[in-house]
């Protein structure tokens, strides 16, 4: 298996080049050249030995068997539920993934886990050293901080925008005790910290210097290691179902796109945006473009610039390199794009957005706990009233992603239900240690300084 960039500029890279490398040198993001078919999509079995089957098929000859295995029921063995991603039901015909029982208690820990061990081991292999550049809206951060925390050979900078993520997502990432985290609270938005990280990577002689990795969704693997939940809840429904994902950037409902085209039966993709609804807007009106990001209740999509969405257009393009090219670079200049109506009418087939308010997700987090007895965090409130909006769907399962532990937003909850949900105790260790965060302005060069004073330029 080889690896494209959706721009077409270089060549085609290994599994392995693509899990510790970017972007691509044309700014596009990795595709897989084909879509591998999924077998056993239907067999419902432990979570690793699904992972398992799709890791191999586009690992190719990078990993063996055994050393997948290993790391991945590495990967799991500290996840609080074996299960790894339960499925639960509301009632008949509508169910809640719960993708939140590893180590930060958020989805992004499933991909982040995995995605460590198979670095950390390709790294030795190669006798090489990286510098991990990740830009976070508040889950992404924590996760990479406890899996590359304390291993050897990795430098980790992490950006989030101060003041636009919650207390707990914040001490998450600031009281880490490792020596090899370096965290950076940005005065802007998450868009402007996945501005900086992108101008980094486009840097060449600096990326090269520092060896820099990215481990956001724009690493290709991360995608990979997603998909796997949509394949082990089909086999578990023993039918086809519609996905409900709360969005920010594209990358979770993407990798639901990615199991379909290994053959999985998802019936549908509702992306399920909050007042940040750039992907509402392209969808639903044909104009993927930028507006002034807002601070709402749900902080981790509080994105205007979707990364993966390229990866969506790629595909519904029917692969046009050109196209992707010339479009993207209009978008980064226009900060719009007019997506053509062929192309429109193919992500179309596959999507559906909804935009959710903010007092909407306080009334879905009170109607969940009066209705189910159960509290859900402001993201998951999202994805459930996008849900809502669908309707009967003709004897189809909708399922909609889980993708916090309520504990991550205790104010959120408590405004709308009276209740503060309890402290797992996998969150009370940050509010014991002290915090560590180096305040910074949206500058590239001034994160540029930041990262050589704290790491050494590595060889490869």
């Amino acid at each position: 298996m080889r690896y494209i960039s959706t721009r077409g500029g270089p060549p085609p890279l290994s599994f392995s080049d693509v899990l510790i490398g970017a972007l691509a040198s044309d700014g596009g993001l990795y595709m897989p050249q084909f879509w591998p078919a999924h077998s056993g999509a239907l067999v419902d079995e432990p979570y690793p030995a699904t992972a398992l089957r799709v890791m191999r098929n586009f690992a190719g000859d990078c990993f063996s068997a055994a050393e997948l295995e290993y790391e991945i029921r590495s990967a799991y063995a500290s996840f609080d539920n074996p299960e790894i991603a339960p499925l639960v039901e509301l009632e008949p015909e509508l169910y809640l993934l719960e993708l939140f029982h590893g180590p930060t208690l958020a989805f992004k820990d499933i991909a982040m886990q995995l995605l460590a061990r198979l670095m950390s081991r390709e790294l030795e292999r190669r006798a090489a050293r990286a510098t991990i550049l990740v830009a976070t809206s508040g889950d992404t951060g924590s996760a990479a901080i406890a899996a590359f925390g304390g291993l050897p050979r990795i430098e980790l900078v992490v950006l989030h925008p101060k003041d636009r993520v919650s207390e707990v997502q914040r001490r998450q990432m600031t009281t880490a005790p490792y020596a090899n985290v370096h965290n950076v609270a940005l005065e802007g938005t998450f868009d402007d910290a996945q501005a900086l990280v992108k101008a980094l990577f486009a840097d060449r002689d600096f990326a090269t210097a520092m060896s820099l990795i990215a481990v956001n969704s724009i690493n290709f693997v991360r995608i990979v290691a997603q998909s796997v939940y949509y394949l082990t809840t089909l086999a578990k429904l023993g039918s086809p179902a519609r996905f409900v994902v709360p969005t920010g950037n594209f990358g979770d409902i993407f990798a639901g796109e990615a199991a379909a085209r290994m053959g999985a039966a998802v019936a549908g993709l509702v992306a399920a945006t909050n007042a940040n609804d750039i992907l509402a807007r392209a969808l639903n009106d044909g104009v993927y473009a930028v507006h002034t990001a807002q601070a709402t209740l749900s902080p981790s999509m509080d994105i205007q610039v979707a990364s993966n969405f390229e990866r969506a257009l790629f595909e519904a393009s029917n692969r046009d390199c050109a196209w992707m090219a010339s479009g993207m670079k209009d978008f980064a200049s226009e900060r719009q794009l007019v997506i053509p109506p062929a192309v429109l009418a193919a992500l179309r087939t596959r999507y559906q957005a909804e935009a959710v308010s903010d007092d909407e997700t306080l009334h879905t987090i009170r109607e969940a706990h009066e209705r189910y007895g159960r509290l859900i965090d402001p993201h998951t409130a999202v994805g459930l009233a996008a849900a809502r909006r669908l309707g009967p769907q003709d004897g189809t399962p909708v399922v909609v992603l889980a993708t916090a532990h309520p504990a991550k937003f205790p104010e959120t909850v408590a405004k709308a239900t009276g209740m503060v949900p309890p402290l797992p105790p996998r969150l009370r260790q940050s509010y014991l240690g002290t915090e560590r965060a180096s305040v910074l302005p949206p500058d590239a060069v001034r994160l540029r300084s930041f990262i050589e004073t704290r790491t050494a330029p590595y060889e490869r």
